[in-house]
């Protein structure tokens, strides 16, 4: 990378959507190069829109890593490169003040392109914590403390993904042979090929078809770098399915080692992340730290080889709580059962905090999974009518 760059840049994407629909320019701003600063790009759009009327943006987004903003995470707009370098490390003050500013503009210019029609929405690292913390105005109007204006994509999309019970459930062969984790790519495409012909409900569908169709194209994108491991949406129902073929391979000698199971902390329960993966929990609850505690505590008691709690994933030290395992398959009836065991936890925990605050789509799977189970014994939340409780109150 040459000298006079910063290590992040500036994406703009335009796409044909269709003859009807016409194209969507997508401005999406991650950094920016010393020279072309992203935030003074968002007021290049707004001065571009000011002076000819045409808005060059039709969606937005910020996917700089402000979940670290003050140790170069973001790099303020009235400071070189070089020079943000220095005043970081020897005048922190300062550059905490100048990285706020450069906020406050951004979202001074982010506010009016929005204004004008464009749909803007926050990745989900931190950019409207962090640009509120600054006094920027992004606040929804009317609402409680840290509830936003703009929504992030967690929120509007994997929120409902969440909520439908999928996230990235992932897989390590610890042979290192190519050919275990080719066995196991086979054994999950046929897993899940069997689960949607059986009558997957209509909801879930598409994650079936979209996880069968990167089953059998992962290995053409050579997306492997070191590990021998693959990494897939599913629920509880794919997960535990997945687990028990794989464990069954590994005791028949078609897979030569031992797999271990595990997720990322941007999954359904391992995270409670008030401004991300748990934003969408719209009942108070998401600033507790309840469910990743859980989660850890009973998937330890199910039989997780090891379990992790930790901190500060994605959005910052002191904004979310995470938490995580491993599970050794073994090839054993016991390995059997602790995956059976762990692994449904580990899911329809979230999906049961998820239900009780109130998502649609979380109680259709947890009723699913309670009629799918008689020893899953879990509280289904009843709808109250706010009139009643307002007039009883």
């Amino acid at each position: 990378m040459p000298e006079n760059r910063s290590p992040l840049f500036l994406t703009t994407i335009t796409t044909e959507c269709s003859p009807e629909i016409g194209y969507s320019r997508v401005l999406i701003c991650m950094m920016a190069r010393k020279e072309s600063p992203g935030w003074r790009t968002w007021e290049r759009i707004v001065k571009e829109y000011e002076t000819t009327g045409e808005l060059l943006a039709d969606l937005g987004s910020d996917q700089t890593s402000l979940h670290n903003p003050f140790g170069g995470g973001y790099y303020p707009v009235d400071l070189s490169y070089e020079e943000a370098q220095e005043v970081m490390a020897r005048e922190p003050e300062r550059f905490k003040k100048c990285v706020q500013e450069s906020l406050r503009r951004q979202v001074d210019a982010i506010n009016k392109l929005a204004g004008v029609g464009m749909f803007f929405w926050d990745y989900g690292n931190a950019f409207l914590k962090e640009a509120s913390n600054a006094g920027a105005d992004v606040h929804k109007p009317n609402a409680p403390p840290g509830v936003f204006k703009y929504p992030s994509y967690v929120q509007d999309i994997m929120g409902d993904v969440f909520s439908m019970g999928f996230g990235p459930f992932r897989w390590i062969c610890t042979s290192g042979l190519k050919e275990d984790l080719d066995t196991t790519d086979q054994l999950a495409l046929t897993v899940l090929q069997d689960i949607a012909g059986k009558g997957a409900p209509d909801s879930i569908q598409q994650q079936y078809h979209d996880n069968t169709r990167w089953l059998r194209e992962a290995d053409q994108h050579k997306l492997v770098v070191g590990s021998q491991a693959r990494i897939l949406y599913s629920n509880e129902v794919g997960r535990v399915a997945m687990a028990l073929a794989f464990n069954k391979a590994i005791q028949e000698g078609r897979i030569k080692a031992p797999v271990v199971l595990s997720r990322d902390h941007h999954d359904v329960s391992g995270t409670d992340s008030p401004f991300r993966e748990t934003s969408n929990i719209e009942d108070g609850s998401k600033f507790c730290a309840d469910m990743a505690i859980q989660n850890v505590i009973g998937d330890s008691f199910r039989g997780a080889t090891w379990v992790s709690i930790h901190n500060g994933g994605g959005v910052g030290w002191g904004e979310v709580i995470n938490g995580g395992f491993g599970l050794v398959l073994d090839g054993t009836q016991d390995a059997a059962r602790k995956a059976s065991q762990m692994l449904s936890w580990d899911v329809l925990n979230g999906i049961s905090r998820r239900s009780w605050a109130g998502h649609p789509l979380a109680k259709g799977v947890l009723r699913e999974a309670v009629e799918a189970n008689p020893k899953l014994q879990v509280t289904i939340p009843h709808e109250v009518d706010d009139v009643i409780v307002g007039e009883a109150l």
